[in-house]
């Protein structure tokens, strides 16, 4: 008992003690699902069945138009989002970081706010904003311009703008958090010395907050990537199920859902899980390497 004692009051210890929760956490949540993902992917998984098929899963995937569809939806939609929720974020962020803002603290909130509506609650709003009936929000304002309503969430085009206005409804505010963050750790002086050689606004934030926001960039591009790969629910709730038209909002979660849950194929939703996760380790990777995040620092 009093060595079992010394051992948890050692200093040598105490480092591996405090991050085993987070080790057991971490195996217990991700590693163990993982494996088990892994071996499912090559099984064939019905009610009181498991048959071993090898590759068949895999092979099955590259025939399967669906599953092209929604990895083509998904990459779309994660493009989009990046064009759209990291320069306007970044630029928001500048305009409250500098004089022009008064109430920073209350637009804070105000841009914030929409993270913490339920996605179902959002989904549902906004289904109903973009419904093919006239007296939906965004007909209305079409019929204000003079304009024939139109069905948004039956074309490709439109559906895509209602999803691309949730997404940007929602994360605009967090995303401009995080640059925000970035810009309390730039050094004033820099700003100052620049603006005593003559600098315009432009050139200040071309080449010192640009280059000195790199790390949250990387950091947003990293998180975004991710999350736009792994959208689901708000597509679900927008066409209030997991079957849009011609399967326009089909994405691969969606159809891993499709797959696992309502058709009881969990070794094929499996290798679908673990494709989307090689697709966005390997987008991932490749950003952050071309960024320069695994290059060795000079001393």
């Amino acid at each position: 008992m009093q060595k079992i004692k010394k051992l948890f009051y050692s200093q040598k210890a105490a480092p591996y003690i405090f991050v085993l929760p987070f080790i057991l956490s971490f195996a217990f949540f991700w590693i163990y699902p993982l494996f088990s993902t892994v071996k499912m992917s090559f099984q064939s998984i019905l009610p009181g069945q498991i048959e071993w098929v090898g590759f068949k899963n895999y092979s099955k995937l590259l025939k399967d138009t669906a599953f092209h569809i929604a990895i083509k939806n998904s990459f779309q939609y994660m493009l989009w989002t990046l064009i759209l929720l990291i320069p306007f974020p970044m630029l928001f962020a500048c305009i409250m970081d500098s004089r022009l803002v008064k109430i920073k603290g209350f637009y804070k909130a105000l841009l914030y706010l929409p993270a913490l509506v339920s996605v179902v609650v959002a989904g549902t709003i906004f289904r109903l904003m973009f419904s093919e009936l006239p007296g939906s929000q965004m007909n209305q304002f079409l019929s204000w311009l003079g304009l024939e309503p139109i069905k948004w969430l039956k074309i490709r085009t439109t559906s895509y703008f209602a999803l691309l206005t949730i997404a940007c409804w929602r994360w605009t505010g967090v995303n401009m958090l995080y640059f925000l963050a970035g810009l309390k750790n730039i050094d004033n002086g820099l700003y100052e010395s620049a603006e005593i050689d003559g600098a315009s606004a432009l050139k200040k934030f071309r080449y010192i907050t640009m280059p000195l926001l790199k790390p949250t960039t990387i950091y947003v591009l990293t998180i975004s990537i991710y999350a736009g790969l792994a959208m689901f629910l708000e597509s679900f709730m927008l066409w209030n199920g997991n079957n849009s038209p011609n399967n326009i909002g089909l994405t691969i979660v969606g159809y891993l859902y499709r797959r696992g849950i309502e058709k009881n194929q969990l070794g094929y939703a499996s290798a679908v899980g673990l494709v989307l996760l090689v697709i966005a380790l390997t987008i991932n990777i490749i950003q952050l390497i071309m960024n320069g995040s695994f290059k060795k620092e000079e001393k």
